[in-house]
């Protein structure tokens, strides 16, 4: 069955002192493209979840959020930067003895100057930690993935009852094209007559025109292409793989057809039908476009 490209995935954990907390999501998207959010201590996991998140989802945009509280790994430390401290320093001695100023530089004139002593997250150098957040992430991503195909089955299921729909209003027309050429032929008929009234030269090309003429609101070749398109969006709602740009495709094919139904009968029983399918169709395009 069909997958949806919203969900919602979620997973806490502890590991020594440290909880994390993994939550992922998902919306609509014409490919997939997944954001990565990470403390800047794991950084080197944002590869990881990039491949994890590919081999379970082929489109939408996917939102991975890692929040790390309490343990090693997850504070800030200050950082000297000695070799800018010793050129600051150089640069002092060098202005007071061109001013010839008297004072001395202490250390607490240094570590006032921007970028001396600098705030540094730590990096995490625990490998197991590292592999648990992978996992608890992992599962997260599962999870997302089981309410992708939850949803998936509820649209399938709306979306099976509209192309029901689109299928009553089919076998209408159907049963109501037959006899749209033969009235037409029958209309054009007697409005030739009634101008020309007896005066018809040649009666036997006149009904050879108005044939021609009605044959184009035939709509059979219509019909069956329509029939073969629904077929084809049907078996494809029923396939596990990611399929949403067939549908889409489809419907683009299914619409084509119906407006040529349109154009061509100029009939009003068929054009009521008609506009009862560009209906259920567009309600179907809103929702194939949640389709994996």
């Amino acid at each position: 069955m069909i997958k949806s490209m919203t969900g919602f995935g979620r997973r806490q954990g502890s590991y020594g002192e440290s909880h994390v907390t993994i939550e992922v999501r998902s919306v609509n998207h014409r490919f997939l493209e997944t954001s990565i959010r990470l403390p800047k201590s794991m950084g080197g996991l944002e590869e990881v979840f990039k491949k994890i998140v590919q081999q379970h989802c082929a489109r939408g945009r996917v939102d991975l959020t890692v929040i790390l509280q309490g343990g090693r790994g997850n504070g800030r430390l200050p950082q000297l930067d000695e070799n800018l401290a010793k050129h600051y320093h150089q640069s002092l001695r060098t202005l007071q003895r061109t001013l010839k100023l008297k004072g001395s530089i202490d250390i607490a004139l240094l570590a006032g100057f921007r970028d001396v002593i600098v705030l540094a997250d730590q990096v995490t150098d625990d490998p197991k930690l590292l592999k648990f957040v992978e996992q608890l992430g992992t599962k997260a991503v599962r999870e997302l993935v089981a309410m992708r195909k939850k949803e998936g089955e509820l649209l399938a299921k709306d979306i099976l009852e509209r192309l029901n729909c689109v299928r009553t209003c089919k076998t209408v027309i159907s049963s109501r094209a037959p006899s749209v050429a033969q009235e037409t032929f029958s209309r054009m008929k007697l409005r030739v007559e009634k101008l020309l009234g007896e005066a018809i030269p040649d009666l036997a090309r006149l009904n050879q025109e108005l044939a021609i003429y009605a044959d184009r609101c035939d709509i059979t070749e219509e019909l069956v292409r329509l029939d073969a398109h629904m077929i084809q969006f049907e078996q494809a709602v029923q396939q596990s793989e990611p399929i949403g740009k067939t549908l889409d495709f489809l419907l683009q094919e299914m619409g084509r057809e119906v407006n040529t139904m349109g154009s061509k009968a100029n009939d009003a029983a068929v054009a009521a039908e008609v506009v009862r399918m560009k209906a259920e169709l567009e309600r179907l395009r809103e929702q194939v476009q949640n389709v994996e």
